[in-house]
């Protein structure tokens, strides 16, 4: 993995929103209009590449971006234009549940025929779709728990100690050689791939940005505190036996000792994580706070259906022979200006 304090360049635009955005970060331009924001699909390319460059300024940045950006007020006044429509569309189109155990009663069985995306791996996945697979999630494991960790101050108690405990065991436990995303990073390089931060963007569809930018949609907002955990609940309960088929694809493509790795890891974490999240996490926040019940029940409903969106997409190329990605990787150039 490259040095973490490197810094990805600008990604090319995909519309004028993402251009307005790109344009105000490099200093060349205004930010685009709010009928730009209005008129911008909400779970398309347009819109949420140009959330996601917002977003970024709060993780590494970019190269050709002033760090100071950041918190700039017109890119912060746009920014929450975006994130308005985004989370209006979430709430309109994830599924309702009544509680919190109503959420995870559909996440924590495991269907007998599963059709998902880790179950065509394990079963017909080829080597170049698992590369696929990897650059993609690589916008989100190369910097796995950061989203998370923005929920930290915003709990307090036994939620806290938990929530603390587990992101502990996201970043190595204290070992540089053990955080996750070094972990993933050695994945990337066992199959052939770039592990330079943010080096697929250009790649990545739409679908995958969503994915991503939910998490820091609701990491960096203390009003969604409940529906980060609801989040991170989904993700720690789904993630063991989805890791173990992972792994099991890893294998049987030879994809090597790290790619089988790191999804082991999970395996074994994740299973212990998932009973944390649970009883302590969320039990611990339903105590201090009951009222963030509907909260935690929308984090659930929202994680399965962006992830739906993005697993729709994948297995509709795939079983077609197609690649899933914006620029097929034996395509990819450096940089699309």
């Amino acid at each position: 993995m490259d040095d973490p304090r490197d810094e990805p360049l600008l990604p090319g635009p995909r519309g004028p929103l993402s251009r307005g955005v790109t344009t105000y970060l490099r200093g060349a331009g205004p930010l685009p209009s709010e009928e730009d924001v209005a008129a911008a699909a909400v779970y398309g390319e347009d819109l949420q590449l140009a959330l996601y460059l917002c977003y970024e300024m709060h993780y590494r940045g970019f190269a050709d971006v002033a760090p100071a950006l950041e918190w700039d007020p017109d890119l912060l006044r746009t920014r929450a234009a975006m994130e308005r429509r985004f989370l209006a569309a979430l709430r309109a189109d994830a599924p309702h549940h009544e509680s919190v155990d109503d959420a995870l009663a559909g996440i924590l069985v495991e269907p007998v025929d599963g059709t998902g995306v880790s179950h065509f791996l394990r079963d017909k996945g080829e080597l170049w779709q698992l590369r696929e697979y990897a650059a993609l999630r690589s916008l989100y494991h190369l910097k796995e728990a950061d989203p998370h960790a923005w929920v930290l101050p915003r709990l307090r108690g036994r939620a806290k100690a938990a929530m603390a405990a587990v992101e502990f065991d996201e970043y190595g436990g204290g070992r540089g050689d053990r955080v996750h995303a070094r972990l993933f990073a050695d994945l990337m390089t066992d199959l052939g791939l770039d592990t330079t931060y943010g080096r697929y963007l250009d790649a990545a569809c739409a679908e995958l940005l969503v994915t991503v930018n939910l998490m820091s949609l609701f990491g960096l907002h203390r009003t969604l505190r409940g529906a980060l955990v609801g989040h991170f609940a989904t993700v720690e309960i789904t993630s063991s036996p989805g890791s173990r088929r992972l792994a099991e694809a890893m294998r049987r493509a030879g994809a090597g000792p790290a790619a089988e790795h790191f999804y082991d890891e999970h395996v074994e974490a994740d299973a212990v994580h998932e009973q944390v999240v649970r009883k302590d996490v969320i039990g611990g926040l339903l105590e201090d706070e009951p009222l963030l019940a509907p909260d935690i029940a929308f984090g659930v409903a929202a994680t399965v259906f962006t992830e739906d969106l993005l697993g729709d997409r994948l297995l509709a190329h795939w079983r077609e022979g197609r690649s899933a990605l914006r620029v097929p990787l034996s395509q990819e150039v450096t940089h699309v200006s």
